[in-house]
């Protein structure tokens, strides 16, 4: 059975022999229980160029401890990741019964490493043997805390060549305590003797001369630390905005494919930005460069959209269905709902699987690791940001106006709901392009991105609730031609015309202020 756990811990390089300070008088630690001695060995996983271990990801088979198996320890997302503590979520598969030599790494696994991977054959990089040491903190009710290890390591490269190597070293991880004890318990070794060791990972550690030399940075590349101004190059900024989308498709991939909470709607919403990036700066990164990842994007949005649209519909005609009189929402209402985008969304999730296995996605993320290691940039690339970026915001905005103008002259239909969804596809773009500018341009950038997101949400609201009349009304189909009552999904299809209504005076309204002298002043420098 998988299990998984998030590992949050801190890392100090150590001497042998070390004898640990007291640790009984940290914050809720009311007894110290060990230490345990144990033995671990694990062979480590990989690509023959370490691409794992170059994206901080460690697959291994460990045996030994309570937790013998196969680990997988994934970066926390940033997004997600809200403590200052460095965590790692980590996939716990167990050895099966009787397995004693190393068997084929389980398929779950895999899929979840072949993002970075892409398909390349996994093999045994190294073997690390652990004499561990452990020491429980227990609060008060003698649940462990966190536990502090002592380990002595022993570390064997596999390959065409070997190099072993020792160290040693102490880890601080959570179990049940919080952040206070971490900090407290790092500050006590601190002072003991103990330094931040330079390395996160055992492996990394044990590897560090196989690994890859960094490539040479490009004319405009991002500069990691360095903060963007005004002053900074356009293909900086623009860069650094590409480059945050990409590793954050890269870091949603493995939660995706376990189809957990908002995932599928946080990686769309990546594909969206990067998408509209790649539009809105043409000066920048030549429209020729980024004309295939475009497509390849829509389609990836397209494949994520099909399961994100069920869900938002299913969850929203539940949540009028709680809000009508129980006599107007009976059950077999609630079970043709159910059942209905059920399927959808089975089918929906089926297409994701999919496409993330596909040679197609793959492609995608080689075409993206190239453009961002060595795409040709535009000339205005090098020129400062504040005399580039906003006149691509500008480029945006006007075209937003352009679609809301012509939306505001329709007459109600189908026609005005199409040309408004458009609209709101502009208005999203120019919201993303001033938030790609706002490191860079500061408090304008961000009131245009918060205005443009104002339209672009009230726009939202104004297509999910025509689509849901749609949906209500299909259903009603289904639900006639089997013989049964569709009173209430016409009451859902009266709702939803009248919230889209009302989405779309406040859309207007929203964009009224959007256009503001104030609002729009970062389009006019």
């Amino acid at each position: 059975m998988t299990t998984e756990l998030r590992e949050t811990e801190q890392k100090f390089e150590a001497r042998p022999g070390l004898v640990l300070p007291p640790l009984d008088d940290l914050p809720r630690v009311a007894q110290v229980s060990g230490p345990q001695d144990e033995t671990l060995t694990a062979e480590y996983y990989d690509t023959n160029d370490l691409r794992l271990l170059q994206a901080g990801v460690t697959l291994r088979r460990r045996e030994g401890g309570a937790d013998a198996g196969w680990h997988l320890k994934l970066p926390e997302d940033s997004k997600v990741a809200r403590d200052a503590a460095p965590s790692r979520r980590e996939i716990q598969v167990p050895l099966s019964d009787g397995e004693r030599t190393a068997g084929p790494i389980p398929d779950e696994l895999v899929r979840l490493v072949r993002v970075h991977s892409r398909g390349l054959p996994l093999r045994p990089v190294a073997r690390i043997q652990t004499r561990r040491h452990r020491t429980t903190l227990r609060g008060a009710d003698g649940a462990s805390l966190a536990e502090v290890v002592a380990d002595e390591v022993a570390a064997q490269t596999l390959g065409s060549t070997t190099t072993l190597t020792r160290w040693d070293e102490v880890e601080v991880e959570l179990t049940g305590g919080g952040p206070q004890l971490l900090k407290a318990a790092s500050k006590r070794l601190r002072r003991g003797g103990l330094r931040p060791a330079a390395y996160s990972a055992k492996l990394e550690r044990a590897l560090a001369d196989a690994l890859p030399a960094p490539a040479e940075g490009r004319a405009c590349a991002p500069r990691a630390g360095r903060k963007l101004t005004a002053s900074s190059p356009a293909g900086d900024v623009v860069l650094a905005y590409v480059a945050t989308q990409v590793e954050r498709i890269k870091a949603l991939d493995p939660a995706v494919r376990r189809d957990e909470p908002d995932a599928v709607h946080q990686m769309r919403v990546a594909a969206r930005r990067l998408r509209a990036a790649f539009q809105a700066f043409p000066m920048v990164i030549p429209e020729a460069m980024t004309l295939h990842a475009r497509d390849e994007l829509r389609w990836l949005g397209q494949v994520l959209g099909e399961a994100r649209d069920s869900e938002v519909l299913s969850e929203r005609f539940r949540s009028e269905l709680d809000s009508l009189p129980v006599m107007l929402s009976p059950s077999p209402v609630r079970t043709r709902i159910t059942a209905h985008f059920a399927a959808r969304q089975a089918a929906a999730q089926a297409s994701i699987r999919q496409a993330l296995d596909s040679r197609r996605y793959l492609a995608l993320l080689d075409e993206l690791d190239l453009l961002l290691s060595n795409g040709p940039l535009a000339p205005a690339a090098s020129a400062p940001a504040s005399a580039v970026v906003p006149h691509a915001i500008a480029r945006t905005y006007k075209r937003t106006a352009r679609r809301m103008r012509r939306a505001q002259r329709m007459q109600a239909g189908p026609a005005r709901d199409t040309a408004l969804h458009e609209a709101r596809k502009a208005a999203k773009r120019s919201r993303y392009a001033a938030e790609a500018a706002t490191p860079a341009l500061g408090k304008q950038a961000r009131r245009f991105a918060k205005r443009m997101k104002a339209v672009q949400s009230a726009l939202g609201d104004h297509h999910d609730a025509v689509t849901a009349g749609i949906a209500a009304r299909q259903v009603s189909v289904h639900a006639h031609l089997a013989g049964e009552d569709t009173f209430s999904f016409g009451l859902l299809a009266d709702r939803a015309h009248r919230q889209a209504t009302d989405s779309r005076r406040l859309a207007m309204a929203e964009w009224k202020r959007a256009t503001s002298r104030k609002a729009t002043k970062v389009t006019r420098r």
